[in-house]
């Protein structure tokens, strides 16, 4: 098995929806404080106008290795993968993320605000570096000149996503948003020039 990087679709939705809801119930990951519907979730992804967009990680079974980078990562990746072969489909979607508007400025065009949501039992497993470095690429592509972060500041899977891809810190908000369980959390923003 290996991951696959693309465009989300229709199809795609109920996915999306459900990894999302996983991190709004467990806290820790977003400020929302309820779960979102299908249609808030479509009109969400319907927002996501060029050069912006949304892509999901799906698994699939062609036997190719898609991650690249760190080999180690990789390996420990294929070796995940391997345990999760009868509980995992080919096709199954078990990552999004976004390259969203940062400011709904015409100034401030070229700057994307990046998300990402991991399904609870796909984090730890080199999905998020996967993801991570894909809306990169995707962002180079679309000629985008900087990406923003803006993370819990004590979310430390998304902390060393940040630091890993060469991301800078430059603002914490303290006490900024709850999350779902009631927990406030600083808020920390990070970017990178691409």
């Amino acid at each position: 098995m290996s991951y696959l990087f693309r465009a989300a679709a229709a199809s795609d939705l109920k996915a999306i929806t459900d990894i999302y809801n996983a991190s709004v119930v467990e806290g820790g990951a977003t400020a929302d404080l309820e779960p979102r519907t299908l249609d808030q979730r479509r009109a969400w992804v319907e927002s996501h106008k060029p050069p912006y967009g949304v892509f999901v990680v799906e698994v699939t079974d062609d036997g190719d290795d898609a991650f690249h980078g760190d080999e180690e990562v990789a390996r420990e990746r294929r070796e995940t993968v391997q345990e999760d072969r009868d509980d995992t489909a080919a096709g199954e979607v078990v990552a999004f993320g976004a390259l969203s508007v940062f400011y709904d400025r015409a100034g401030y065009d070229g700057v994307t605000d990046l998300a990402y949501y991991i399904a609870p039992q796909w984090r730890h497993r080199g999905v998020g570096t996967f993801l991570l470095d894909r809306l990169l690429d995707k962002a180079r592509s679309r000629r985008m000149r900087k990406a923003i972060g803006i993370i819990f500041a004590d979310n430390a899977g998304s902390i060393a996503l940040m630091r890993r891809f060469g991301f800078t810190r430059f603002g914490l908000l303290p006490a900024a948003a709850t999350d779902a369980t009631g927990v406030m959390h600083d808020m920390s923003y990070w970017y990178l020039d691409l």
